[in-house]
């Protein structure tokens, strides 16, 4: 692991403190300049769990990529600056699910003066790290944000308007990235999924909670809150995708 060249993709010159703000820093950059985006899933080039081939990818590829290879790259960077990291896997539960093999989606622990969850790989969700140990509503960068526990798994669940709604169900007991594999293979099979069915590509704006989003037929963009779109044709997409997020289709 080259930590000064990650530290350098995710824009810092420098590691920051072994504590919670320092982890914020890390989460927010890595969610402003490594995009959630499912291009080699979409174009059937495969990706894999191997967190040092999404190292690669990320930094010398300056290429984004899905939860398993976005929360496996940086569960290692964490790990080499120092922090104390357990990886989790997790059930998403945000959309109806399907069918398939579990874990459906991978996630950190990190543990300071608190346990945190951290996710850098579940797109438009929350941009701090969470407080494990907290059952009442914390403010997740993007609005507020809680875990339910009813003597089982675990369940993130984000204030949308006036109701609850669940994102996804995790333990903590601890995973490898070798445990991903049957949902990763299964995820980029299905014709009917959203990883296989259109591109996307989606990122922070400035550490949010701005975002911008590249869809197959528009870009939106969230400023103060407030979305707004615009059409995008098929020409118009790569020269989109290299100006807002440095990359090629």
């Amino acid at each position: 692991m080259d930590a000064p060249a990650y530290l350098a993709r995710i824009g810092l010159e420098a590691a920051p403190p072994l504590d919670h703000a320092g982890l914020e820093t890390l989460q927010r950059s890595h969610l402003t300049h490594v995009p959630f985006e499912n291009l080699d899933v979409y174009h059937r080039r495969g990706v894999s769990t191997d967190p040092d081939r999404a190292v690669t990818k990320i930094v010398e590829g300056r290429r984004g990529g899905w939860c398993f290879e976005l929360n496996g790259a940086f569960a290692s960077l964490l790990e080499a600056l120092g922090f104390a990291v357990t990886r989790l896997g997790a059930t998403v539960v945000l959309r109806q699910p399907t069918a398939g093999p579990q874990p459906s989606h991978a996630a950190i622990r990190v543990d300071l003066d608190h346990p945190y969850l951290v996710d850098v790989g579940f797109g438009d969700s929350f941009i701090r790290p969470l407080r494990l140990d907290e059952d009442g509503p914390q403010d997740g960068g993007t609005g507020r944000y809680q875990f339910r526990r009813d003597g089982g798994p675990i369940t993130l669940s984000h204030l949308d308007g006036d109701r609850w709604a669940d994102q996804y169900r995790f333990t903590l007991d601890p995973v490898t990235p070798a445990d991903f594999d049957p949902s990763n293979e299964y995820l980029q099979t299905p014709l009917t999924t959203d990883f296989t069915r259109a591109p996307f590509v989606t990122r922070l704006l400035g550490g949010g909670p701005g975002r911008v989003t590249l869809l197959h037929d528009r870009l939106k963009t969230r400023s103060d809150g407030v979305w707004s779109e615009q059409p995008v044709t098929p020409t118009e997409w790569p020269a989109l995708l290299a100006h807002w997020f440095g990359m090629e289709p």
